[in-house]
């Protein structure tokens, strides 16, 4: 017998709005770009070697995506992250004065933000039942809270707010009842986050700028 395979959702496009939802996960990290005090202080008493790692998360939220034309669509996909992002800090010749710490240890910024990406989806013809697409946008960021834990690593504070530019490719998977879409995105922060502290931390930095790589999983 010959397998038939059955066009899913064969009027999705013909509507001009579909909601659905995502789960998120990814890796964060920051793009450290280190201050003239760091390059002056490296190999005396106050030297420091500082290297950005990644931390996981995830986010959740929902998307809205309105019809523009037989190709693009315009989504609105606000929600929320949980994010940690990790700073390591090495001895450099760093010997501790008073009030300093006795040894460095990893900082580490966590924190609830709210997200607000807009972005336009391109999308090939389908096939049968699944198409790609590539996606670009804006997303815009409010931190909504502050996980701190341990005071040691804590001693660098980053900004409330954020923007960033996102791009990623993803593929359409159409199923009789909803259409799944997993997608891999990109999101690099176009605004300098770091706070200036008075600590041995702080001093070796001038700027933060957030980077991210999401796995997004949407249903519609």
């Amino acid at each position: 017998m010959k397998s038939i395979t059955v066009n899913n959702l064969p009027g999705y496009d013909d509507k001009w709005f579909h909601p659905g939802f995502y789960i998120a996960p990814h890796f964060s990290r920051f793009k450290v770009e280190q201050s003239q005090a760091y390059i002056q202080n490296l190999n005396t008493s106050r030297g420091v070697s500082v290297n950005a790692l990644n931390g996981p998360g995830f986010s959740v939220g929902f998307v809205g995506d309105a019809r523009l034309g037989d190709y693009f669509n315009l989504r609105f996909a606000p929600g929320v992250s949980f994010i940690t992002r990790q700073l390591e800090f090495k001895s450099a010749g760093y010997a501790p004065n008073t009030g300093d710490p006795e040894e460095l240890v990893t900082q580490e910024i966590a924190s609830t933000q709210a997200d607000f990406p807009l972005l336009v989806k391109f999308h090939s013809e389908r096939r049968r039942n699944t198409r790609v697409y590539v996606v670009g946008g804006i997303k815009p960021s409010v931190n909504v809270g502050n996980r701190r834990k341990d005071p040691d690593r804590n001693n660098i504070s980053a900004d409330n707010t954020d923007v960033a530019i996102e791009y990623g490719v993803g593929l359409d998977l159409f199923y009789p009842f909803f259409k799944f879409a997993p997608e891999l995105r990109f999101s690099h922060g176009l605004k300098n986050m770091y706070l200036p502290e008075n600590n041995i931390y702080s001093n070796s930095l001038q700027r933060l700028r957030s980077n991210t790589v999401t796995l997004y999983l949407t249903f519609e």
